[in-house]
C-alpha cells in the first residue's frame, strides 16, 4: 500500500496501483461527533478532483465528502451505510468510503503527506 495522503477538507487516500481508497480523517470525525449517516456514490460514477462524493451527518452537522482526485467509482463500503457509527471506529481504516480507478495520477502531488495534514489540521483547529 502507498503513503496515505491527505486533502484539505478532511479526506485521506491510498493508491494501489490506479486504484485509490479514500475515506474522513480522524480530525473530521472528532469535528463532527458521533456520526449517524452517511451517503456514498454509485459504483460507475465519474467523479471529479474537488467535486462532492458522499455526504455524512453526525449529532452535530451534516457535512460533504469530497474526492481528492477524479477518477471512477469501483467500490463502495456499505458497511458504513448500514452502520454509520463504524466511521468513528476506525475511520483511517475499515471505515473507507469509497474506491477509484484514477484517471490521472499526478493529482496526488497536490495532497499533503501526514506531517503537513497534522499541522494543517493543528492550526484550522485553532
Amino acid at each position: 500500500m502507498s503513503e496515505v495522503k491527505f486533502s484539505k477538507e478532511h479526506e485521506w487516500i491510498t493508491l494501489e496501483g490506479d486504484v485509490a481508497t479514500i475515506g474522513i480523517t480522524k480530525h473530521a470525525t472528532e469535528m463532527l461527533g458521533d456520526i449517524v449517516f452517511a451517503e456514498l456514490p454509485e459504483k460507475g460514477t465519474n467523479v471529479e478532483k474537488d467535486g462532492t462524493a458522499g455526504v455524512v451527518e453526525s449529532t452535530k452537522a451534516a457535512s460533504d465528502v469530497y474526492t481528492p482526485v477524479s477518477g471512477e467509482v469501483v467500490d463502495t463500503n456499505q458497511a458504513i451505510v448500514d452502520d454509520p457509527s463504524k466511521i468513528n471506529e476506525d475511520p483511517e481504516g475499515s471505515a473507507w468510503f469509497f474506491k477509484l480507478k484514477m484517471k490521472d495520477q499526478s493529482e496526488m502531488d497536490s495532497l499533503m503527506n501526514k506531517e503537513e495534514y497534522d499541522k494543517f489540521a493543528k492550526e484550522s483547529a485553532s
